[in-house]
């Protein structure tokens, strides 16, 4: 299953609460939620996993937390998401996002997912909404809903 599903999340409001915090030199922080790493290290066995960014000012931030995590990440503007998953194919990824511009992306994937705290539009288009919000456990739910859906036996 790796080789053929891909599974793109969405980093701002999904990995973190959607908060900037900014100083008079501009954006300094993003506040990441401590369980959703367990959830990666488990899922991107069976699921090439990556993440999407649309927020340039901040991207340094979001790329050292993928580094972390061992991810790979790109920077898609919101007006070229849906170009990017065109690309790929939707019917090749399952997404987890949370604005606006994904929840056309969320409907069109293969199968979609956003946080309980995500914009009205892509909780219509979800296929599953995690009961925990962006930045606070709902990576972590998401990839224990998906292990259940797909029966993947993680032997933990």
């Amino acid at each position: 299953m790796k080789n053929k599903i891909n599974f793109i999340l969405d980093v701002d409001g999904v990995f973190t609460d959607g908060a900037f915090y900014y100083n008079k030199t501009g954006k300094i922080l993003k506040k990441f939620g401590p369980h959703d790493s367990d959830g990666i290290k488990i899922i991107k066995k069976y699921f090439n996993t990556s993440l999407i960014s649309a927020d340039r000012r901040g991207f340094a931030i979001s790329k050292r937390r993928a580094v972390d995590m061992g991810l790979k990440i790109k920077l898609v503007s919101e007006e070229n998401r849906y170009k990017y998953f065109e690309k790929i194919g939707f019917k090749n990824c399952i997404f987890m996002g949370d604005g606006y511009f994904d929840a056309i992306i969320l409907k069109k994937s293969y199968y979609g997912i956003c946080p309980t705290n995500a914009l009205k539009e892509c909780k219509l288009n979800a296929d599953y909404i995690t009961k925990s919000e962006g930045g606070n456990g709902a990576v972590y739910e998401a990839v224990m809903h998906l292990i259940k859906k797909f029966k993947i036996n993680i032997n933990i």
